[in-house]
């Protein structure tokens, strides 16, 4: 190994040499040892930390109330019939689009269309019927008016006789009689023509052919039902039928209207006091990884009597129908503006954001009491606080209350 020679002067002492072997002035080695460990002078005292600020400002933000919740159709449609007839064909499946007025179930509609003709044939049966009631009820008028008219002619002479003395009394009262029955018959004639009505106005004849009509009608519409058209524009998430299977009282097919879709939030009565209809809101999708823009429709009342949970519907557009019901969401929906002193939400050291660290004039820290109105995400308004106070951005800062900062 080769030499190692150190030197050091020391004032005060002589010059020493240190070539690897002894050293006999023991003071000189004793200092020599100390210089070579401390090695250079003490370091100053450090400066003081340095922590980030910004001014309290009165200004203006836009709060948003954060809930939580589920995506759900715009609407679910459950189709169902109340025909017996069996299913000729189902033209759809699980899955496929359909748009409104589409034909989805054909039923058979055999039986309906005998049963219409059926009715058809005695609604004519019906009209012929009743005009031939109503000629005859007229025609019988007529005649009982006819007689009536005869037998008052002859009870006027029968009277004319009894008065001058050629008949008997017995003669003149049964012509009396006969004219009282004509009359009755009259009226009886009367009250049939005006039962029967017309055929084209009112009257048990009118009302007989109305009837019949109406049966016909009624198998009509049956047989339009046996056609079954989709009502909205959506997706087909249920098909409970097959050709020739009978409908019964199941229900047939779920459709669902996806496009607009909801979003079904919930949240505690302070969450939901100040939404308002009509209010934007923003959904996060986590399973899509998107942010969709919304608004409000509808702030609902609790959700089951007695408990403190509340439904806010925010309806968005769905044109790619990626957005499915049942996704979980995230939205944040905007509250009306809120004015007071501003200062960033990361300046508060306790999750209850009730304190914040201010630095005054000297660069000293303190430690503030504050009041939350309310927040943005990024900025919350406060009570408690000044305008123009200088806040400690970061509130986990490690700087502690009457601790001395540097801002720079």
């Amino acid at each position: 190994m080769g030499k190692i020679s150190l030197y050091v002067p020391i004032p005060r002492f002589a010059d020493i040499r240190f070539r690897g072997r002894a050293v006999r002035n023991c003071g000189a080695l004793a200092l020599l040892i100390a210089l070579v460990a401390c090695g250079h002078p003490a370091e100053k005292n450090a400066s003081a930390p340095y922590v980030a600020t910004s001014v309290a400002t009165y200004g203006t933000i836009r709060p948003g109330s954060q809930l939580a919740g589920i995506i759900a159709p715009y609407e679910n449609v459950a189709i169902q019939t109340t025909l017996v007839e069996p299913t000729d064909a189902v033209y759809v499946q699980e899955g496929d689009l359909v748009h409104r007025g589409e034909l989805l179930v054909r039923l058979d509609t055999a039986d309906l269309e005998a049963e219409l003709a059926s009715d058809i044939a005695n609604t004519s049966h019906t009209y012929y019927q009743g005009a031939l009631s109503i000629t005859q009820g007229s025609t019988a008028l007529r005649q009982a008016e006819t007689t009536l008219r005869t037998d008052q002619v002859n009870l006027e002479r029968d009277e004319a006789l009894l008065r001058q003395g050629y008949i008997a009394r017995q003669t003149a009262d049964a012509q009396m009689e006969t004219v009282r029955n004509d009359e009755q018959a009259v009226a009886s004639a009367r009250a049939n023509v005006q039962e029967n009505g017309a055929l084209n106005g009112s009257g048990l004849q009118a009302a007989a052919v109305a009837q019949a009509r109406a049966e016909a009608e009624q198998i009509r519409v049956q047989i339009a039902k046996a056609d079954i058209y989709s009502p909205i524009d959506g997706v087909v998430v249920n098909r409970n039928l097959n050709p020739g299977e009978y409908p019964g009282n199941r229900q047939i097919l779920t459709l669902q209207q996806v496009n607009p879709i909801f979003a079904i939030v919930q949240g505690s009565g302070a969450q939901i006091a100040h939404i308002a209809v009509g209010a934007p809101a923003t959904v996060e999708i986590s399973d899509l990884g998107e942010n969709v823009a919304g608004r409000v429709i509808g702030v609902l009342n609790q959700i089951v009597p007695g408990s403190t949970n509340f439904m806010v519907k925010v309806v968005m557009s769905n044109p790619t129908r990626s957005i499915r019901p049942g996704m979980a969401v995230q939205a944040s929906v905007t509250l009306p503006a809120l004015r007071g002193v501003r200062v960033p939400m990361t300046a508060f050291t306790d999750q209850n954001h009730t304190q914040v660290m201010t630095v005054n004039n000297q660069n000293v820290v303190q430690v503030a009491n504050v009041t939350e109105v309310g927040n943005d995400g990024t900025t919350s308004v406060v009570t408690g606080l000044p305008k123009g106070t200088r806040v400690v951005i970061n509130g986990m800062a490690s700087v502690g209350s009457g601790e001395k900062v540097s801002l720079h």
